[in-house]
């Protein structure tokens, strides 16, 4: 029964909704970087090299074996580095894409607590902090002068 009350806990906080949100869009922008990739990065860079496809490269270890009748008897085998080198250029565009975002995103909530900024709202919690503080500088400045 504790078991049940604990996950009600985490269900109700709302940790597993922003857990699902997170995973949702997640899961979106792995499929935007994905075609991103592989549609718009990859074929220039493979006209720069001359054609190639990064992912039919590979090293052949050993050659299929067929038999007289052209059924493979032995499979090839063989490492795939071009498979590497596509999913390597997927992961520095993904690490790309998300510290220009993250960089974003920490602009926006730089600016949203600047409290001096009147372009931007500022939220409740940042301007009441702000007010304390200048409260309590104005506060010690007046405690000082009677000292």
């Amino acid at each position: 029964m504790k078991l049940l009350k604990e996950f009600k806990e985490f269900a109700v906080k709302g940790n597993m909704m922003d857990m699902a949100i997170g995973i949702i869009i997640g899961a979106a922008f792995n499929k935007v970087i994905d075609v991103l990739a592989k549609q718009v990065l990859l074929p220039p860079l493979s006209l720069l090299s001359d054609g190639v496809n990064f992912q039919n490269k590979k090293l052949i270890l050993r050659d299929a074996i067929s038999d007289a009748t052209g059924t493979i008897t032995t499979n090839e085998v063989a490492i795939a580095y071009g498979a590497l080198i596509e999913v390597f250029l997927d992961f520095l565009i993904i690490g790309f894409t998300v510290f220009i975002v993250v960089k974003f995103m920490n602009r926006l909530r730089s600016k949203a607590q600047d409290t001096e900024d009147k372009t931007v709202v500022t939220p409740k919690d940042i301007e009441l902090l702000s007010d304390l503080k200048d409260l309590m500088e104005e506060q010690n400045k007046l405690l000082k002068a009677k000292a």
